[in-house]
């Protein structure tokens, strides 16, 4: 009787080894990759360590109550109605990205070496897919700023000009670092109806495998206190972009923020 007891005892014990060893796997395999700040000014996600810059950290205070940026040099400066250049700021590595205009102006195409060729690989991504993209305006001067501004104004009224314009002084155009995209197929118009097209699906769901974010998304207008702009992207680098992206973070919400 005890050796017949003994073999459901034994096969028992052999299945709840078993049943926690399964559990224990699925456990691990639905465990979710952390996003957690794993020292100050740092975020990881699936084991990539990113360090955003300090808010304040990277800006001085001006004469006028605006905050200057320090980091003029860095890919994820932040400039924005708040956080201005400083005074007389020009990118010293602007080029000419080699890509085919499709109607723009050559001379607006301009952006810092970095961020030219990832836009050079944007397009060339975009091609492939079969779309085509224009590179309507990149780099801005201070001085070309203040003539849009003043236009914009005279044109449109100051409250519609603060809300889609950039004081100059705190424009990204100037950083070099962005440019508004359109497509052939859209009339090469920069309007909110690009987002709705092939080119502007496309841009939205793969610029940041190239390094670039849409900097002006449609439900963050109260972040970046800009109206939604589609055809506007932001180069910050390929892991830096793919965050953001995967996150659905603004620029703004990634920097820490403490005084």
């Amino acid at each position: 009787m005890k050796n017949r007891r003994k073999k459901p005892i034994i096969g028992i014990a052999i299945s709840l080894v078993l049943v926690a060893g399964v559990a224990g796997t699925l456990y691990e395999q639905n465990k979710e990759p952390k996003t957690i700040v794993i020292k100050k000014d740092a975020k990881v996600k699936n084991d990539i360590v990113l360090n955003f810059p300090d808010y304040y950290k990277t800006t001085k205070e001006d004469e006028s109550g605006l905050l200057e940026v320090l980091n003029v040099d860095s890919n994820l400066v932040l400039v924005n109605k708040d956080r201005k250049l400083p005074d007389g700021y020009e990118p010293n590595d602007l080029i000419y990205p080699s890509i085919p205009l499709n109607g723009a102006v050559k001379e607006k195409t301009r952006m810092r070496s970095e961020a030219g060729h990832a836009l050079e690989k944007l397009f060339a991504g975009a091609a492939a897919d079969g779309y085509t993209l224009t590179a309507i305006s990149g780099y801005r001067s201070y001085d070309r700023q203040v003539a849009l501004y003043n236009n914009y104004i005279s044109v449109h009224g100051e409250a519609w000009t603060k809300a889609f314009s950039a004081y100059p002084g705190t424009s990204e155009h100037q950083t070099g670092l962005a440019i508004d995209v359109s497509s052939p197929a859209f009339g090469n118009a920069l309007e909110v109806g690009f987002a709705k097209t092939p080119e502007g699906t496309w841009l939205a769901e793969h610029a940041h495998e190239y390094g670039f974010i849409i900097r002006y998304p449609e439900d963050k207008v109260d972040i970046t206190k800009y109206h939604y702009e589609p055809w506007h992207i932001r180069y910050v680098g390929k892991d830096y972009a793919t965050y953001l992206y995967t996150n659905h973070l603004a620029l703004e919400e990634a920097m820490p923020a403490k005084k």
